[in-house]
């Protein structure tokens, strides 16, 4: 198929739309539901990135998409009873890419909802399984098991978006946009991110481990597929906090570090031990942490709001008790896109448990930032690539 028609553009007012390719055939097929146009920005964007993210590490790699950025990418490491807890998993036999979309899809469970996953390796039962019980548009897989498959055509009362990608095609060099009327044309950003990339470390402490340089190139592939300016914290193989779309770097820094304050703080005993009700659905569960461990917890506890989500009115989640448990956070990595201008942004990132970060280098301030790495004792390496993703 060369020509694909869609249900609109990114606005139901956009009509019609469509994709096509020049020569040759899509590199996708349509197994079920109707795509629309930011369906396939998420599936083709968020295809990349797993691949690559496959190829770096050798692991099976997922992403979780929403509006042309990653909510969270991941590989198939194991599951911890903490985690398996905090991600809503109930069956013991996980395959590593049914890990791997689990941790991808629990970075952000908030900015998740209703997201595109990627996989970079066939879609198991295990992980249908799950995804039948998470609000999703669409997938994305070089393949399905047929099992799977009949569990994912049943999503969304049949019309759940499935997409079968092939996984030997290559885009051309260049690749274009058109802008008011004006096309864009640039070489493709095929650079290969890999732990060579790593090598350049001008702090004192040069001790990047073999899990932080994975951890780090999980967080530099990320951001080579998340709207810039951005950064993405990553521990134990899965981005934890991405910052994306912001004007600013440290902004970009502040919001990545509060969604990996947030992923951390669901593991604290005062929220893995909140007593929900039983008809209470996933969704709800994330709203009602996500207010719980924020500012507007007093909403949620005050007079008998409690009720309508637990069984028993719970212990407020203080301040001091939020910061105490945040500061035992520890050996997360973060990757920029590009440069740090200040080191403001490493400060920030100290107070997340930030020990290894790569960023591109090049500022004229890189010598504030190294000595703000050295008064943390933080590794850090200087890639000498720029990630800019627009």
């Amino acid at each position: 198929m060369k020509e694909l028609e869609l249900k609109y553009g990114c606005n139901p007012n956009q009509k019609p739309a469509k994709v096509f390719i020049d020569s040759g055939e899509l590199p996708f097929e349509v197994l079920n539901g109707r795509p629309g146009y930011i369906n396939l920005l998420d599936a083709l964007n968020s295809w990349q990135l797993v691949k690559e993210l496959k190829e770096a590490t050798g692991l099976p790699s997922a992403a979780s998409f929403k509006h042309v950025s990653p909510a969270g990418a991941a590989v198939g490491l194991p599951l911890d009873e903490t985690l398996r807890k905090i991600y809503f998993v109930n069956s013991e036999n996980l395959s590593e890419i049914a890990n791997a979309y689990i941790r991808a899809r629990g970075a952000d469970r908030m900015s998740s909802y209703g997201d595109f996953a990627a996989l970079s390796d066939e879609c198991d039962a295990a992980t249908a399984k799950f995804l039948k019980g998470e609000v999703s548009d669409g997938i994305i897989a070089p393949s399905y098991s047929p099992e799977a498959l009949e569990i994912l055509k049943a999503k969304r009362k049949g019309s759940y978006l499935i997409l079968k990608v092939n996984p030997n095609y290559n885009p051309p060099e260049f690749e274009r946009k058109e802008v008011f009327g004006v096309t864009f044309e640039q070489k493709r950003n095929d650079i290969k991110i890999t732990a060579d990339c790593l090598n350049d470390i001008p702090t004192v402490n040069k001790n990047i481990t073999d899990s932080a340089k994975r951890d780090l190139l999980i967080a530099l592939i990320t951001l080579k597929y998340t709207q810039s300016n951005s950064v993405c914290y990553v521990k134990d193989g899965q981005a934890i906090g991405i910052g994306a779309g912001q004007q600013s770097r440290v902004h970009c820094t502040r919001l990545a570090g509060n969604k990996a304050d947030n992923w951390w703080l669901r593991q604290s005993p005062q929220v893995l031990n909140l007593p929900f009700r039983d008809d209470i659905k996933r969704p709800d569960r994330d709203n009602a942490i996500d207010v719980y461990i924020g500012n507007e917890s007093d909403d949620l506890l005050d007079g008998d709001n409690w009720k309508r989500i637990f069984k028993t009115k719970p212990e407020k989640f203080t301040d001091e008790a939020k910061s105490e448990w945040i500061a035992k956070l520890d050996g997360v990595a973060l990757g920029s896109d590009a440069f740090f201008p200040f080191g403001d942004n490493i400060e920030r990132a100290h107070k997340s448990g930030v020990k290894f970060v790569a960023q591109s280098g090049g500022s004229i301030r890189d010598d504030n930032v190294i000595e703000t790495c050295d008064k943390y004792n933080i590794a850090m390496a200087m890639t000498n690539i720029r990630l800019f993703h627009h």
